[in-house]
């Protein structure tokens, strides 16, 4: 049998990673990243990417690899995600899987049917769409649609809106990629757990992340990716460059972080709460399933 994967999942700022570290230390393991935002390289202090230390002490892959300005699918990620556990597994070493990107998560597993392939009229016409209507608009009708995918999205991510609603208004017959990498297909046991922490901590943590991104230099790091990036979407990004652009003060900046920051946490504890055979559970209990479940000793 192949050597089982964790998968860390869980909102931010709930100590994913440093559980992460731990873990891999622990059990000679490799981590790979599973957050949309922490794939692009140059913008360690937004996306809360593990440090240079952390990544010198543990392998990571996927984190940091891509430039700011291209595009990544949730296809591609699962595509590479799997190759990336195939070249552990093959050194002898364990696979972890930690982030909060439920959509990559569940395109990992298997639960997702993915597009290779786009309807470019259907491309051009959503296109139109959001160059006449704002991006909340477009989330409303994607919430019609489909409303758990709505709900795990920022109605301001223009792109990832427009994509899911590509995914959505795509014929039934064109949505399901046929032998589309993922755990499932390749029979790769897996654990998915969430890590639970009490939404309270959660956000008292986001409220000293907040403090430490802006003393750490965001300002300078959003300036630097500029807003027409893709990655220039992620939860910060756009507030630091209003208040660049002078439409905001400094305390109006760092309560908008923060209180765009706790928005997305529950976003993630509510994707993850939909999805079959999470497990729910403290620090300890994300050991013991790697023990229990996958045989990890």
């Amino acid at each position: 049998m192949k050597s089982g994967v964790l998968i860390v999942a869980g909102a931010t700022a709930s100590g994913k990673t440093e559980l992460a570290l731990d873990l891999a230390r622990r059990y000679d393991a490799e981590i790979v990243g599973a957050d949309s935002r922490q794939i692009y390289a140059g913008m360690p202090i937004g996306t809360a990417a593990p440090s240079a230390d952390e990544r010198a002490s543990v392998p990571h892959h996927l984190v940091g690899f891509l430039d700011p300005r291209e595009r990544y699918s949730a296809a591609r990620f699962a595509h590479d995600a799997l190759e990336a556990i195939a070249r552990i597994q093959a050194r002898g070493k364990r696979a972890l899987v930690v982030g909060g990107t439920g959509f990559y998560l569940r395109a990992l597993i298997g639960g997702v049917s993915l597009a290779p392939e786009h309807d470019e009229a259907l491309r051009e016409r959503l296109a139109r769409e959001a160059r006449l209507h704002p991006s909340p608009f477009l989330h409303e009708w994607l919430a019609l649609l489909d409303p758990r995918r709505a709900a795990a999205l920022d109605p301001n991510d223009a792109y990832r809106v427009v994509r899911a609603l590509e995914v959505a208004l795509a014929p039934p017959g064109a949505r399901r990629e046929e032998g589309g990498a993922s755990l499932a297909r390749a029979e790769i046991p897996y654990a998915l757990t969430f890590l639970d922490v009490p939404i309270e901590r959660v956000d008292a943590r986001i409220a000293a992340r907040t403090d430490a991104m802006l003393a750490q230099g965001l300002l300078d790091e959003a300036e630097r990716i500029g807003g027409n990036a893709v990655a220039a979407t992620a939860v910060g990004y756009p507030q630091a460059l209003a208040y660049l652009r002078g439409w905001c003060t400094f305390e109006e900046l760092r309560a908008s972080l923060a209180r765009a920051t706790r928005r997305y946490a529950r976003r993630q504890r509510a994707w993850f709460r939909g999805e079959p055979d999470t497990l729910w559970v403290d620090r300890a209990g994300v050991e013991r399933a790697a023990r229990e479940k996958l045989g990890w000793t």
